[in-house]
Order: C-alpha cells, then sequence, then structure tokens
C-alpha cells in the first residue's frame, strides 16, 4: 500500500481485483456499473480512502468503502485490506448467490444429450406448437 492521497478509479479497481483488466474497469464505469458517493463517474474520476463505492459484477452488487490505496495490482488476500465491504452488502450477495444454486439444482437435467431422432423430434415438436406469426 502506498501514501498516496488520490487515484484514478479505474486503476483502483483493477488494483483491489474487481476486474482483470484496467480496460474491462472502464467500461464498466462506462456502462454505469460503478457509482461513487451515489454519483455515475467517469474511469478518470480520482477517489480517495474514505469514498463510497456501489460495484455492479454480474448478478452482484458490491458495496465498499475504500480505505488504502495501491499504485500495483496485489494478491487476493492483501488485494481485500484496499476497502471494507458493509455487512449488509455481504449478507445480500451471500443470500443471492444461495438462491442461484437452489434455481440451478431444482431444474431437471437431462440424464444424457438427445439422439439425433430425438433432437429431430424435438425440433419438429417446437415447430408445430409455436405460435403462428
Amino acid at each position: 500500500m502506498n501514501d498516496q492521497t488520490a487515484m484514478r478509479l479505474d486503476k483502483w479497481l483493477w488494483c483491489a481485483r474487481f476486474f482483470k483488466t484496467r480496460g474491462r474497469a472502464a467500461s464498466a464505469i462506462k456502462g454505469g456499473k460503478v457509482k461513487v458517493d451515489g454519483q455515475r463517474p467517469k474511469p478518470a474520476k480520482t477517489i480517495a480512502p474514505g469514498a463510497e463505492l456501489i460495484v455492479r459484477r454480474g448478478p452482484y452488487e458490491y458495496h465498499i468503502e475504500v480505505n488504502a490505496l495501491s499504485h500495483q495490482r496485489l494478491g487476493a488476500s492483501a488485494a481485500a485490506e484496499l476497502y471494507t465491504e458493509s455487512a449488509a452488502s455481504r449478507a445480500a450477495r451471500e443470500q443471492l448467490a444461495a438462491q442461484i444454486k437452489a434455481e440451478a439444482t431444482s431444474q431437471p437435467r437431462p440424464p444424457r444429450r438427445p439422439t439425433k431422432r430425438e433432437r429431430r423430434q424435438i425440433i419438429h415438436f417446437n415447430q408445430k406448437n409455436s405460435l403462428p406469426d
């Protein structure tokens, strides 16, 4: 960790391991997936310790507070020290992960792939039962 007072948002998200590349971090910021203190920022926005961020990655949303800044990408355990996630955010993420896992296990999967004949029957059935245009 470094004695900086501010750094670019896209670089910090990359250093804190929220995104694999700085380009992906910048794309997420431009796409509105990141908010700083409730505002939609630009990738070059400077952040300082104490800033509150909301980061959306897939179905998950992280509510975090910046603790420290770093010039370089750190290991996962060291990167986790750059921020603190709120308890409510962590609980909501874990609940959503459990819900997604339960939904995935509740849908039955066929024991094998359909054969060529079965696939043709499925296509015929779907075409026959589709709504007319």
